[in-house]
């Protein structure tokens, strides 16, 4: 048997049935995994190993009783620190933030701990969630533990850090422009964007997601019973379904596949990632599917109409705080967010008309096929101390053209590893499916794990 912070979800659950583990025994190792990975990786935010095993006794007691609390009880869970958690503060990344605690658990947060999750505590992000990266001014940098130069990802940088290096088999990330996606194709992970508010959260916002991320889907989907549950603080959730989220097996023939590898706008995509995507495509096609190559749908005025109104609304943000408290926001930000305060108002509506303009040409583009395929991102990890590829506060988005649409379409998205670079870094496919049909998503990236060519072994903490 694999070492137990290796263990998904379901085993873990079947090992707490059969009495042949312990909650207590599987946080004790998924704690000392950590103590081993995290002077390296910097992943965790209000890490509370005393508080997780109490709960984990709590847990254990529980099952002696064969009583569990939920479907995971007893199992370790790292929350995005932007998930509000009782009694702990959330500082959204970044050092201008007025430490206050959290007066209750966000959806998702209240949802875990209802099902007897262990939470282990928080996980990093970078200020405000508006960067690709694990930088911030208020949490260490955090890493990616395929290549301790490289950056995870964001904005759930240090969920995706946490997931490869084995910190346990559940985390939770956030996603409004790929949050998720990216930094779980970067460390080699899965990650979903579900569809927009089929996982109550709170504050909601148009295109803002959480979802889980794990290294498989399966654990991916036990999650999604759990957070898919109703919570009438998000005003902009979806009726809960009877959605049978195990139900994960699917023969891919006949599926009908679109096939993306130009985005429209953005960076160009490594040919190395473009090739690893045309062989999963490949793979599937093989298998029985019919692939269709299809032109991009996002174009440059989509993005720059998004980076108008995101620009403003940082802005209106930022230029609040006092000046002490403005210092202490992360330079690039700043910058960024500067360029929208001589931004006319009919340069903004026209910017914020564009979340239309991409949902309108994404639903009409997917429509054809059960499932679109693309990269996740253009390019490789790159540098951990980068804000973003560019490190061009005037060119913030131009690795997102793959993954912002989804978030406006409000289709759900996942990313699944396909393969490695000569590098060694992993390599993520994005699986995009139709508006809140968020099971087909899960069950295609389900058949590509039996699909796709080997896994290179998890990373292993540095020694000495």
């Amino acid at each position: 048997m694999a070492a137990l912070h290796e263990l998904g979800a379901a085993e873990l659950v079947d090992l707490y049935r059969r009495k042949a583990a312990s909650p207590v025994e599987v946080v004790h190792a998924v704690l000392a995994r950590i103590e081993a990975w995290e002077p390296h990786l910097q992943a965790t935010y209000a890490l509370d190993a005393e508080g997780a095993l109490a709960q984990a006794e709590a847990s254990q007691a529980r099952w002696v009783k064969d009583a569990p609390a939920g479907p995971l009880d007893g199992v370790p869970v790292t929350i995005k620190e932007n998930i509000a958690t009782e009694g702990v503060p959330s500082p959204l990344g970044t050092a201008a933030t007025e430490l206050l605690p959290a007066e209750r658990d966000a959806p998702p947060a209240a949802r875990l701990r209802e099902s007897g999750a262990v939470i282990l505590g928080k996980t990093t992000m970078p200020d405000y969630g508006m960067l690709s990266s694990g930088l911030s001014s208020f949490h260490a940098l955090t890493r990616n533990p395929w290549d301790l130069s490289k950056g995870p990802g964001g904005s759930s940088a240090g969920a995706a850090a946490a997931a490869a290096a084995g910190y346990g088999p559940l985390h939770i990330g956030t996603d409004i422009g790929g949050s998720i996606r990216l930094p779980a194709g970067w460390c080699g992970v899965f990650g979903l964007k579900p569809s927009l508010g089929r996982i109550p959260i709170h504050p909601p916002y148009a295109g803002r997601a959480a979802g889980p991320m794990t290294r498989s889907v399966e654990d991916a989907a036990l999650m999604m019973a759990v957070l898919a549950q109703p919570d009438p603080r998000d005003s902009m959730s979806l009726p809960a379904q009877p959605i049978d989220w195990d139900r994960l097996e699917r023969d891919v023939a006949g599926l009908r596949i679109g096939l993306m590898l130009d985005a429209g706008y953005g960076l160009p995509v490594e040919p190395e990632i473009a090739a690893a995507v045309e062989a999963a495509a490949r793979a599937f096609e093989a298998a029985g599917a019919t692939v269709e190559a299809m032109p991009p749908f996002m174009t440059r005025a989509m993005a720059d109409g998004m980076d108008d109104f995101w620009r403003m609304r940082s802005w209106l943000d930022i230029s609040a705080l006092d000046a002490a408290r403005r210092a202490r926001v992360l330079p690039f930000i700043v910058e960024w967010a500067r360029g929208g305060a001589a931004l006319s108002g009919e340069r903004v509506f026209r910017g914020y008309s564009q979340m239309g303009a991409m949902r309108e040409a994404a639903v009409a583009a997917c429509a054809p096929y059960d499932v679109v395929l693309s990269p996740t991102a253009p390019i490789a990890a790159f540098a951990a101390e980068l804000p973003t590829p560019t490190n061009d506060p005037a060119r913030p988005l131009e690795h997102i053209a793959f993954t912002l649409p989804y978030n406006m379409s409000e289709q759900p998205a996942a990313s699944i590893n396909c393969g490695y670079t000569t590098a060694g870094l992993p390599i993520g496919l994005q699986i995009a499916g139709h508006r809140h049909d968020d099971l087909s998503v899960l069950q295609v990236a389900h058949a590509w794990e039996r699909l796709r060519p080997a896994q290179r072994p998890w990373p292993e903490p540095p020694q000495g």
